[in-house]
């Protein structure tokens, strides 16, 4: 809902851009006021987490945020909505050959799968395949789907960097990812001007402190805890929220299917990641 009131003064580099801007801000005053240090360059150790930190910065930041609001000029919401719960399916075969404490196990299947059922049943299928007849439709979805891409190998590139602090890690993803912004917001829309509409600059900053810079906290940290297979199940239930966000706030209606999907996205959820019984 917020990159949508953005995207409405500034263009899809400029708004990926500022809220990197704004979060790489916040995170480093937090990471430095809170006496958390970034990592040196001295041991083959320290130099193999910058080179994570860039990686997480360039295919967890940079690229995705800059791939879907642009791709979302074109497409439908339905087919971005989608694109996104594949990010699940593509991370579990990822983290059973990477990973190995991430088998892919049977639980995980089922589950993985009910909770996509779910995610096609509240967009519904009429809108994931409708056309938006834009020329650049084709380009567009391909840039959608390779946003989720980058989001399952950005997963899977947190999970295997040596341990370091979560604050100096995601600082130092953000930092990376804005000055790799900078010069494509410079060189395809221009320096950002100050917008006519409010909305759309309280849009920014709240994308640029909450669903990037605390976001990207609770993301490393629960990556690292929890693993990539939990954490990218959250994708199936941004269409939920954005339903609650749309009735609560935009007085839209609940869709029919809503409970349908609610229920079985939790218990996609909740298979993945049940254990089984010891005898």
């Amino acid at each position: 809902m917020a990159a949508k009131l953005a995207l409405g003064s500034f263009g899809p580099m400029t708004v990926a851009f500022l809220r990197l801007f704004l979060a790489s801000i916040v995170l480093l005053a937090v990471t430095l006021a809170t006496g958390r240090k970034f990592p040196g360059f001295s041991t083959a150790t320290d130099r193999r987490i910058w080179v994570h930190i860039a990686i997480m910065g360039l295919i967890t930041n940079a690229i995705p945020f800059s791939l879907l609001n642009w791709g979302q000029l074109y497409v439908s919401s339905g087919f971005a909505g989608v694109t996104m719960a594949f990010v699940p399916l593509l991370v579990l075969p990822l983290s059973h050959f990477i990973l190995k404490s991430n088998e892919m196990t049977g639980r995980k299947i089922i589950g993985f799968i009910i909770g996509f059922i779910g995610m096609i049943i509240l967009i519904g299928p009429a809108q994931l395949m409708a056309g938006t007849g834009a020329s650049l439709e084709p380009i567009a979805r391909i840039a959608c789907i390779t946003a989720a891409l980058c989001y399952g190998l950005g997963t899977i590139n947190t999970r295997l960097c040596p341990p370091v602090s979560i604050m100096a890690y995601a600082a130092g993803g953000l930092i990376i990812g804005t000055f790799t912004m900078l010069p494509v917001v410079l060189i395809f829309e221009g320096i950002p001007q100050w917008p006519a509409d409010n909305t759309a600059l309280m849009a920014t900053v709240f994308l640029g402190l909450f669903p990037t810079a605390l976001a990207t906290i609770l993301l490393v940290g629960i990556i690292n805890t929890a693993g990539p297979a939990f954490m990218v199940l959250v994708n199936y239930q941004v269409p939920l929220w954005a339903v609650v966000f749309g009735v609560v706030f935009l007085g839209e209606k609940v869709p029919p299917s809503f409970l349908a999907a609610f229920a079985l996205i939790l218990l996609g959820l909740a298979i993945s990641q049940s254990k089984k019984r010891q005898t």
